[in-house]
């Protein structure tokens, strides 16, 4: 028997399948998945491995074919599913072999695992005491101490013989052999549910109501998981519409039938409620998982997902590769959020892996948005999915009143301030009234673009029609097409000084409210304040508990959060994200806007917002201050359809990085000079262009851009890629990255 065997380095020269023999003292031992020690190279060093497949033909000279030395101790063995996922990960999204097991198989080394011990006595308490006196006369102390102990108590936690007894596990050992006790040990799960989760939902509670309009969709759902038909499912509901009460509906629907969900969050500051609310309903067949937990608490949860021992489990993307035995349904929540897309090769999109899942594992997916990715709803539209609609929040309140302010008329009313006199007033009005705020600072990620502040114009690519991007050399660039020019110190448009990137922070806002407003309480969220483990958790549970009277944060702080006395949502630079040089800045612009403006107003005091933008009467602001998710998606579509971008085509980056710049060059210029040989029929390629980071840690990129109708014409083409840089020797320092749609 031999074993095809994939060897555990992510490197592109060894991706590919070796072939071993199979000793027969291991025979029973091995099979697909199972991790092992082979003899690799010239100087057959040991490396470990992942046996792909087990298979009777020899693809070598049999003689030539190396044995297996080992099979690798204590490592979680993966199963045959998470093989098969791995292998379509690597062919849809790139990279190694190696690096997409690794994602699905998060969890190798295993972790000690707790236990809780016992000393129990086997014999009678009234020959315990006999054996205690004997010891005593022949001074073995300690061991009289514990039977005595024993002899009132027969048993006593193993903690407490050590600690209060003072006994050593050497004369516990030597009792046990003696027969006189014995060890018992439970193992003990790492439970990541806090105490405070338990304490306030200590029993499940019974169902929760649901009203005519979320009733209809779960028992759609109902009689189509009954009858067999399994398909995916778009939830597109207003903020507060009661979209979690749908999935707990759903899921408990699909537990009840002896199988199991996974649902999925797109922030860990999300797990907070989200937990809380699951727990009510399943009690401690519910858990999460999360890169923040200790590998201890991960390996238990991975543990309990394979021994059936929970039926639902809450996190982000990762926690998609949960090795449940039967999963039933995949629950994608806010699945617009562009957290569902891994940074790191294979870069996989969680609601794409979740529908392939499903399909594999006979199981249903619902996605669920109060702003569905264009992509999403585009196949709604075309019915690749089921839509649903929630017009109406749950609790019957209405949408919150937005106001949008043109920060180019403050600053004409010599006001410099981040704060606009509106948004001002109404926070001193919510102070006055004991009411609670949030002010959401649109940064992250997007200081790039050049805007002037006294009419909005904003520095773009006369070419692809996104922002250029200040580069430190002093230069504005497109990342699409390369287009570059000077940087400019007065506006071209209307010749004002005041044109530059945003610098303002959370810290700088926190630090500006407390000159404004003396005395007034203030939380901070961002990826600074929450960088421990239970960091938002502490933050959200201090702003929920009236600690603070205003929340100021990032983007964090708008994704699907309800606190019931937040009445003034403050947008701080809407634009921020408006010009972000990614063709898909209008849609997040919009998703933000209308997420953050669905945090006011949940409970029963109507909510307010005001929008503070240097460009009002764009669609994607206008759309969003009148919560018209339609009309917002006709504009959108409409641009997407004009320009090829995705999802009316499918665009692929191929990013190209070295620590040598003239290695990197070179590269660049022979892929350039080789792309219409490799290309397929209707894959049209541009580049390979700088991105905004051309140097990063001391590595280089450029990346090169490929759009087509036809995704696995796409596919056929990174395969090309892929084979023609493994055989160019021009590539060896320089490694490849694929990134689809």
């Amino acid at each position: 028997m031999y074993a095809n065997v994939i060897v555990d380095i992510s490197h592109e020269q060894l991706d590919k399948i070796f072939q071993y023999r199979v000793p027969d003292a291991l025979l029973s031992e091995i099979d697909a998945g199972v991790m092992v020690n082979i003899p690799f190279g010239k100087g057959n060093r040991i490396i470990t491995g992942y046996v792909i497949e087990l298979t009777e033909k020899a693809e070598f000279d049999a003689d030539r074919i190396k044995n297996i030395e080992s099979v690798v101790p204590n490592r979680t063995k993966a199963v045959f599913r998470m093989i098969k996922l791995a292998e379509w990960l690597k062919r849809h999204y790139g990279g190694t072999m190696n690096q997409a097991l690794k994602t699905v198989i998060p969890v190798k080394e295993k972790i000690r695992q707790r236990e809780k011990k016992r000393v129990v006595l086997k014999v009678s308490c009234k020959e315990a005491a006999l054996y205690a006196a004997e010891a005593a006369k022949k001074n073995a102390v300690a061991r009289s101490r514990l039977l005595t102990a024993l002899a009132d108590e027969p048993e006593i936690d193993y903690d407490r013989v050590k600690t209060e007894l003072k006994i050593s596990p050497q004369t516990v050992k030597a009792l046990e052999n003696s027969g006189l006790v014995e060890i018992h040990a439970e193992q003990l799960y790492r439970n990541p549910i806090h105490a405070w989760i338990k304490s306030k939902c200590e029993s499940p509670q019974g169902n929760i109501e649901l009203n005519s309009a979320q009733q209809e969709i779960t028992d759609v759902f109902k009689r189509d998981y009954d009858a067999g038909k399994r398909q995916t499912y778009l939830i597109h509901g207003v903020t507060g519409s009661g979209k979690t009460l749908c999935y707990i509906e759903m899921i408990e629907h699909v537990v009840s039938k002896g199988r199991q969900a996974v649902m999925l969050i797109p922030e860990i500051a999300l797990t907070y409620q989200t937990v809380r609310r699951f727990y009510d309903r399943f009690g401690e067949r519910v858990t999460v998982l999360n890169s923040r937990m200790s590998k201890g608490e991960r390996y238990d949860q991975f543990l309990r997902a394979m021994r059936g021992e929970i039926s639902v489990i809450i996190g982000p993307r990762s926690a998609l590769f949960t090795p449940f035995p039967d999963i039933g349904l995949i629950v994608v929540d806010e699945e617009h959020e562009n957290a569902y897309k891994s940074e790191q090769t294979p870069r996989y999109h969680a609601r794409e892996t979740a529908v392939h899942i499903a399909e594999t594992m006979n199981a249903s997916v619902v996605l669920g948005s109060a702003t569905p990715s264009i992509e999403a709803y585009y196949r709604a539209k075309s019915g690749q999915y089921r839509l649903f609609t929630l017009e109406k929040r749950a609790s019957g309140m209405a949408l919150p009143t937005v106001y949008t302010v043109d920060l180019r008329e403050e600053l004409k009313a010599g006001n410099r301030s981040i704060f606009s006199r509106k948004l001002s007033d109404m926070i001193y009005d919510r102070l006055k009234k004991h009411q609670q705020t949030m002010l959401f600072l649109n940064k992250r990620g997007y200081a790039g673009f050049i805007s002037c502040r006294a009419c909005g114009h904003v520095m773009k690519c006369p070419h692809c029609d996104i922002s250029l991007t200040s580069h430190s050399n002093g230069k504005l660039v497109c990342h699409y097409c390369g287009y570059e020019t000077p940087a400019v110190t007065s506006c071209p448009s209307c010749g004002s000084k005041y044109i530059s990137g945003f610098r303002a922070g959370t810290q700088q806002v926190e630090e500006l409210l407390h000159k404004m407003f003396p005395g007034v309480r203030t939380l901070r969220m961002d990826m600074d304040t929450t960088s421990g483990k239970e960091g938002h958790e502490k933050i959200l549970s201090a702003f929920a508990d009236h600690e603070a009277d205003i929340l100021v944060g990032t983007q964090m702080i708008v994704k699907g959060h309800d606190f019931s006395d937040v009445t003034l949502v403050g947008v701080l630079a809407a634009d921020m994200s408006l010009y972000s040089g990614d063709y898909r800045a209008s849609e997040r612009t919009f998703q933000l806007l209308v997420q953050a403006a669905g945090r006011a107003g949940r409970a029963g005091i109507p909510g307010e917002v005001v929008i503070q933008t240097y460009t009002p009467d764009n669609y994607s602001i206008t759309a969003a201050a009148e919560q018209d998710y339609e009309s917002f998606y006709e504009e959108e579509i409409a641009f997407r359809k004009m320009l090829g971008y995705p999802p009316v085509a499918h665009m692929l980056g191929t990013a190209f990085s070295s620590r040598n710049r003239e290695e990197l060059e070179a590269a660049c210029d022979d892929i350039r000079e080789h792309a219409r040989e490799l290309h397929t029929a209707g894959v049209v390629v541009s580049g390979p262009v700088a991105p905004q980071a051309y140097k990063l840690n001391d590595i280089y990129t450029q990346v090169l851009y490929s759009k087509c109708g036809d995704y696995e014409a796409l596919v056929a083409f990174k395969d090309k890629i892929e084979a023609y840089v493994r055989e160019n020797s021009l590539y060896r320092s320089v490694s490849v990255q694929f990134d689809f749609d």
